[in-house]
C-alpha cells in the first residue's frame, strides 16, 4: 500500500502551473530522487508533501499516523541563543524535550562543579518528571543519533560550519523516527567526508527518502527511483541515473518528432483554409472543426525548455606565472595555530585546480592567498601580473535581494558590452534561461539554482582570465552543470574551484590541493578519483616482501640540494620571466597596430626575429626553472 497518494493535483503561483493534474504514488522504503530544471517545482513538491502548502486542486492523501520530516535547502535563519548541539537537537520536542535538555545541562554543570550543592537534588526531581512523561526513550534516541552523526554534543551551534549545522538539523529530523524523510539538497555545504558519511547513513536507513540533489555521484549511490518534474508533469523512472538519461533522451527525441509531424499537419490545414472552402460540404465542415481542434492543441503545448548558452568574455592573457608559494605558512592575528603550514607550489596560466578539505579547514583562505588578498605569515609568495579575476561566492553575497535580476547584472543599464559588441541585457539573460518577465522580477523570488545561474551571468558579463569558483554546483540543474563543465574545460585562463561534487571535480580539474590535517596542504595530479587512489594508505609490506625488494632494488642516492649559485639562479628566474613577458607583450602590441606592416621590410624582419629570440629565451627559462624546482623539491 502507498504511504502517500497524489491524485489529480494542480498547484502553481501563476501561469503555467507547476503541477497540472499530476498523479503519483509513493511506496514505502523507496529512495526517490526528484530531478528537474531550476524553478520547475522540486522544493515546492516537498513542501506540498510535508503539508506546508496545499494543492489548488486535487488531493494528497497520506497514510494514518504518517510522520514526515524535512531538511530544508538552506540552514534556517533562526538563532540558537547560545544553545549547544545537544540542545538544538532536542529543541522542539515538547515538554519531554524541554526536561531532557534541562537534565542534560544540569548533569554537565554537576560534572564540572562537583562541590556546588543542589545539582544532585535537581537531577533527581528532573529524572522523576522525565519518567512521568515517558521521556527516557527520547533521551536514548538523542544520545544514539549524536553518536551516529559524529557530532560534539557540547559544541556551541553558532560556532559550527554550514555543513555541520545541516548535520545537526538532519539529526533533529531523524530522532522523531519519521516514516518519510524529505531532503532538499542535503549535500550543500558538506565536505566530501561528510557526504560519504551521509551516503552510508542513508543506505542503512529503512525510511522512505525523497530527495533533491545536483550531486550525480550521490544520486547514483542513493536513488532507487527517479522522478522527473517536466512542464507540470511527474514522470517516474524505475532505474539508475545513467539508464534514466538514455530513456529521457529517447523520449525527448520521440516528442520532438511527434511535434514536427503535428506542426507539418497544422501548416497544411492552415494553407488549405486560406485558399477558401470548396463548397459547404459536410466533409469540409468537419475539416474546419478538426483545424480548430489542432489550433487548440497547439496553443496548450508546453515546449521543452532550451539549454542555457553560457559564454565568457575574451580578456588579455595573464602572465605565465599566476602564483608561486615557497614554504608559505598562514595564521590569522587572533589565532595561535597555523591554518596553512609550509606549503610550496607553483600556479601557472591555464592550470585548473580543485581545493578540497573538511568544513572550516581554510580552503577560502588558500584562495585569498593565491589571489593576493592575504599576505603569508611566513614564507615567500609571488603573485602574477595582468590577472583579471571573477569570483563566484557560494553564499551569494554579491547579489542584492531587493533589486531585480536585470539590475543585479547591469546596474540599471539596458545594455552591456560583451566581447566588444553591445548586447541587450534581456537578451543576455535569456541565454541563462531568464525570460523577460523573470528578468524584471526581484532576486528574492528566485530559487537556489536560479540564484546560482544569476551569479554566473553576473560573473561572465565581465572579461576575465581567472575564474575562482566557491561551491559553484550547489542547486544547479544537471543541464546547466554539464554546460559549466564544458565551459571550464575550454576556458583558456586559470581556474580555482572549491567543491564537494566529486564528479564535477573529475570532469574539470587537472590538479587537487587537499587539506590533510595539522595545517598541511598536499598537491595531487589529476581529478578527485586520482586523489582518492594516491591518498589511500599503503598496506605495510611483510618481512618476506621487504627482503625480496631489498635484494632487487639498489639503494637510492641521496637527493641533492641546490648549491649556493643554483639557489641564486632559481630566485632570479621569476623576475627574468616577468621582464621577458613584458617585452614580448610590447612587441605583440606593436604588431597589432595596422601601421606596423606598412613600415620597411627590414624593420618588420628585425622585430619578428627579436620576438622569436625572446620566446626561445622564455621557453628555456621555464625549462631551467622546472629543472631546478624538481631538484629543490
Amino acid at each position: 500500500m502507498a504511504q502517500i497518494t497524489i491524485s489529480d493535483m494542480t498547484f502553481g503561483f501563476g501561469e503555467p502551473p507547476l503541477f497540472d493534474g499530476v498523479n503519483f504514488n509513493i511506496e514505502s522504503r523507496r529512495r526517490i530522487c526528484l530531478l528537474g530544471r531550476n524553478g520547475s517545482g522540486k522544493t515546492t513538491l516537498l513542501k506540498l508533501i510535508e503539508g506546508e502548502l496545499e494543492p489548488l486542486a486535487g488531493s494528497i492523501i497520506k497514510s494514518p499516523q504518517l510522520k514526515i520530516e524535512r531538511l530544508h535547502q538552506q540552514v534556517p535563519p533562526e538563532t540558537s541563543f547560545g544553545k549547544t548541539v545537544y540542545e538544538m537537537i532536542i529543541d522542539g520536542h515538547g515538554e519531554a524535550g524541554r526536561l531532557i535538555g534541562e537534565y542534560h545541562r544540569t548533569a554537565v554543570a554537576a560534572a564540572q562543579n562537583h562541590d556546588e550543592p543542589g545539582h544532585l537534588e535537581k537531577l533527581e526531581k528532573l529524572a522523576a518528571r522525565i519518567e512521568a512523561c515517558g521521556g527516557w526513550s527520547l533521551e536514548k534516541k538523542v544520545e544514539a543519533t549524536v553518536s551516529k552523526m559524529r557530532l560534539e554534543a557540547e559544541a556551541l551551534f553558532d560556532s559550527l560550519s554550514a555543513g555541520l549545522k545541516r548535520r545537526v538539523f538532519l539529526a533533529r529530523a531523524i530522532i522523531n523516527d519519521p516514516d518519510v524523510l524529505l531532503l532538499d539538497e542535503p549535500t550543500n555545504h558538506l565536505d566530501v567526508e561528510s557526504v560519504e558519511y551521509l551516503e552510508k547513513f542513508l543506505l542503512a536507513s529503512t525510511q522512505t527518502i525523497i530527495f533533491v540533489t545536483h550531486d550525480r555521484a550521490f544520486l547514483r549511490k542513493i536513488a532507487t527511483q527517479i522522478v522527473e518534474i517536466d512542464r507540470g508533469r511527474l514522470i517516474s523512472y524505475e532505474c539508475n541515473y545513467d539508464e534514466y538519461l538514455r530513456r529521457r533522451d529517447a523520449a525527448i527525441e520521440a516528442e520532438l518528432a511527434n511535434n514536427q509531424r503535428f506542426d507539418k499537419l497544422l501548416a497544411q490545414e492552415e494553407a488549405w483554409i486560406r485558399r477558401g472552402i470548396q463548397g459547404r460540404r459536410t466533409r469540409n465542415e468537419g475539416r474546419v472543426r478538426n483545424l480548430i481542434e489542432l489550433r487548440n492543441q497547439r496553443s496548450q503545448r508546453r515546449n521543452i525548455q532550451g539549454k542555457a548558452k553560457i559564454s565568457i568574455q575574451d580578456s588579455q592573457q595573464s602572465g605565465q606565472l599566476v602564483a608561486q608559494f615557497t614554504d608559505v605558512s598562514f595564521r590569522y592575528p587572533e589565532t595561535e595555530d597555523n591554518i596553512i603550514e609550509k606549503f610550496t607550489t607553483l600556479v601557472l596560466r591555464g592550470d585548473k585546480i580543485g581545493v578540497i578539505g573538511p568544513n572550516g579547514c581554510g580552503k577560502t583562505t588558500l584562495l585569498r592567498l593565491i589571489l593576493g588578498q592575504l599576505n603569508p605569515t611566513e614564507g615567500g609568495l609571488k603573485t602574477g601580473k595582468r590577472l583579471e579575476t571573477v569570483y563566484f561566492d557560494q553564499l551569494h553575497a554579491q547579489l542584492e535581494e531587493d533589486k531585480s535580476v536585470l539590475e543585479n547584472v547591469a546596474d540599471g543599464y539596458q545594455t552591456i558590452i560583451f566581447n566588444g559588441k553591445t548586447r541587450s541585457v534581456i537578451g543576455y539573460l535569456q541565454d541563462f534561461l531568464f525570460d523577460p518577465k523573470r528578468a524584471r522580477g526581484p532576486v528574492s523570488s528566485l530559487s537556489g539554482g536560479e540564484r546560482n545561474r544569476l551569479l554566473l551571468a553576473k560573473m561572465f558579463a565581465k572579461p576575465s582570465n581567472m575564474l575562482v569558483l566557491d561551491e559553484p554546483t550547489n542547486d544547479l540543474d544537471m543541464e546547466t552543470l554539464e554546460l559549466l563543465e564544458e565551459l571550464i574545460a575550454d576556458y583558456p585562463g586559470t581556474v580555482l574551484i572549491v567543491s564537494h561534487d566529486r564528479e564535477f571535480l573529475n570532469n574539470t580539474v587537472t590538479c587537487v590541493y587537499s587539506f590533510e590535517g595539522d595545517a598541511k596542504v598536499k598537491e595531487y595530479a589529476g581529478g578527485y578519483d586520482d586523489y582518492k587512489y594516491h591518498s589511500k594508505p599503503k598496506k605495510p609490506e611483510s618481512p618476506a616482501q621487504k627482503k625480496t625488494d631489498n635484494t632487487k632494488t639498489k639503494p637510492k642516492t641521496e637527493q641533492k640540494k641546490l648549491s649556493y649559485n643554483e639557489q641564486r639562479e632559481f630566485d632570479a628566474i621569476p623576475d627574468k620571466i616577468e621582464e621577458l613577458e613584458s617585452q614580448i607583450a610590447k612587441i605583440h602590441a606593436d604588431m597589432a597596430d595596422p601601421e606596423f606592416f606598412k613600415s620597411q621590410g627590414d624593420k618588420i624582419a628585425e622585430k619578428t626575429k627579436l620576438l622569436e629570440e625572446l620566446e626561445t629565451q622564455l621557453e628555456n627559462l621555464y625549462n631551467r626553472w622546472q629543472q631546478l624546482e624538481e631538484k629543490y623539491t
